[in-house]
């Protein structure tokens, strides 16, 4: 069996987190708080860009439903 901490690390029976493991969940967390900002950072471009620019309606599907998508949950 893998351990992920030494003998010398257990207190009391015992075992303290590794300092991998939180490198990891906090590169994760970093990752998905990123993804989540770029994600709104886009469909309000997007939104901006249907607003100023009415001949893009109906060249693109994808962004026809997601200007949609923005203005029924205002």
């Amino acid at each position: 069996m893998n351990q992920t901490t030494s003998s010398e690390t257990r207190t009391a029976g015992r075992h303290l987190e590794s300092v991998d493991d939180l490198d990891v969940l906090d590169a994760v967390d970093r990752s998905l708080a990123r993804r989540s900002a770029l994600r709104t950072r886009h469909a309000q471009r997007l939104a901006r860009l249907m607003d100023e620019r009415t001949d893009l309606r109906g060249v693109n599907q994808l962004a026809d439903f997601v200007d949609d998508a923005i203005r029924w949950t205002a």
